[in-house]
């Protein structure tokens, strides 16, 4: 019997990381990380192959990841939006951004990368349009997202027998949002939105390319245009 591939989302109880976490349930073994227990619990029940996997991001250890002997699919969800403006912004928050939407990316990475070797994986980076635009009131974020996708293209050249994705979406429609719009004082829309399956659909589609293809950044925006 031949036995599954392994893919390992983070931020996977809700959002964009529960519906990668469902795209890849009918071929994959599914490791789903994040740090509530009852939602990473349901969600594993719910699929056909999945266990949930309770951790602390910022805090991540080996003991944490042992057992992970192969990794064919680690997805960099989990993450933190941060809004205000730089002369508002004190550098714990700058520090806290970075924490989870960097620097714990780099060392759940490292941890793994013995298990990611092994099974020639693939790393996907769920970045944002952030990523690759700053805006008034988004620095901190964008920071740490323009470091992330270097943090992307840095490991694809050290670590070239793997694959390694950017994937920058634009506003999805996710509780996360709603809090973001919240903070904004603007109107939620959920209709001018990505829908979170939409965003797992071009991540499963970026690990199916196939051996000879190597999509290294992919960007979505909504088809209802921009969101003001």
């Amino acid at each position: 019997m031949i036995e599954r591939p392994t893919a390992l989302v983070t931020g996977a109880s809700r959002g964009v990381g529960a519906a990668v976490a469902r795209a890849f349930a009918p071929t994959h073994h599914v490791i789903l990380g994040g740090r509530d227990e009852q939602a990473l619990a349901a969600l594993a029940a719910e699929l056909p192959d999945a266990r949930p996997w309770q951790v602390e991001l910022t805090e991540v250890t080996e003991a944490d990841v042992a057992g992970i002997e192969r990794l064919d699919v680690l997805v960099h969800n989990a993450g933190m939006t941060t809004l205000g403006k730089i002369g508002d912004l004190p550098a714990s928050v700058w520090r806290d951004t970075m924490a989870l939407n960097l620097f714990a990316v780099a060392e759940l990475t490292r941890l793994v990368l013995p298990a990611l070797r092994r099974a020639g994986g693939h790393v996907i980076c769920v970045n944002s349009g952030a990523g690759l635009r700053a805006n008034p009131g988004w620095g901190a974020y964008a920071a740490s997202k323009f470091a992330l996708r270097a943090f992307a293209d840095a490991l694809r050249q050290e670590e070239p027998d793997l694959r390694v994705t950017s994937v920058h979406p634009g506003r999805v429609d996710t509780d996360m949002q709603r809090s973001v719009r919240a903070q904004e004082g603007a109107a939620y829309e959920p209709d001018r939105y990505l829908q979170a399956d939409s965003v797992a659909r071009a991540v499963l589609a970026a690990v199916n390319a196939g051996p000879d293809a190597h999509l290294t950044d992919l960007t979505l925006r909504p088809s209802a245009g921009p969101v003001g």
